[in-house]
C-alpha cells in the first residue's frame, strides 16, 4: 500500500476561512468529507486526517503556519511520515488560471505563489508535484492581496463544489497513477 502527503495549502482562523487563498484548505477538507475521515486532528505545524482509496492513503494537511511558512508543514510531515517529497502533492490557488481550471505539474517555479515558494526554500527544491486550483485574476491593480483574501463570488459558488469534486479527482489520480500519467489526464480537461 502506498502512502501519500497531500499538502493544502492556506491560512488558519475563521477570517480566511473561505477566501480564495484557501482553496487548498476546501479541496482537503471536500477530500476527508467525501471519504468520512476522522476529524482533522492538531499536530505539529498542521491539521491532518487521512483516507483511504483503491489501496492507497493519502495524509491531508492542512498547515497552521500560515500561507508564507508552508514548507515548515511541508518538511516535517515528510520527515514524520517518512515519505520522499515524489510521495508529496501540494494542492494550492493559482491566480494566472481561470477560476476552478487545474493545472498538476510534477515541477515548476513559485510562480509568485508565497506558499509554494516557502516550500521550495525549506526542501531546496522545486521538484514535487503541485496541483493549481485557478481562482482568476478579476481584480484592479493593486488589490491583489484584497482579491485572494476574498470569498469567491456568487456565481464562482455555485460551480465551486463541482470543482472541488475534480481537485479532488485529481489528487486521487496523482496517488493512484503517478504524476506523469495523472497530469495527463488532469490538464487536458
Amino acid at each position: 500500500m502506498s502512502k501519500f502527503l497531500v499538502l493544502c495549502l492556506g491560512n488558519i482562523g475563521p477570517e480566511y476561512a473561505d477566501t480564495r487563498h484557501n482553496v487548498g484548505f476546501m479541496v482537503g477538507d471536500y477530500l476527508a468529507r467525501k471519504h468520512e475521515a476522522a476529524p482533522w486532528q492538531l499536530g505539529r505545524h498542521a491539521f491532518t486526517t487521512e483516507i483511504k482509496h483503491k489501496g492507497h492513503t493519502y495524509v491531508l494537511v492542512k498547515p497552521t503556519t500560515y500561507m508564507n511558512l508552508s514548507g515548515k508543514a511541508a518538511a516535517h510531515w515528510l520527515s514524520t511520515l517518512k515519505l520522499t517529497k515524489e510521495n508529496m502533492v501540494v494542492v494550492t490557488d493559482d491566480l494566472a488560471l481561470p477560476f476552478g481550471k487545474l493545472r498538476l505539474k510534477a515541477k515548476g517555479s513559485a510562480g509568485g505563489q508565497n506558499g509554494l515558494k516557502h516550500i521550495q526554500e525549506t526542501l531546496g527544491s522545486d521538484e514535487y508535484a503541485r496541483l493549481r486550483f485557478g481562482i482568476d485574476s478579476s481584480f484592479s491593480k493593486g488589490r491583489q492581496v484584497d482579491y485572494v483574501l476574498s470569498p469567491f463570488s456568487a456565481d464562482e459558488n455555485i460551480d465551486l463544489e463541482g470543482r472541488l469534486e475534480k481537485a479532488a479527482e485529481a489528487v486521487l489520480a496523482f496517488g493512484a497513477m503517478g504524476v506523469e500519467r495523472a497530469m495527463n489526464v488532469v490538464n487536458v480537461k
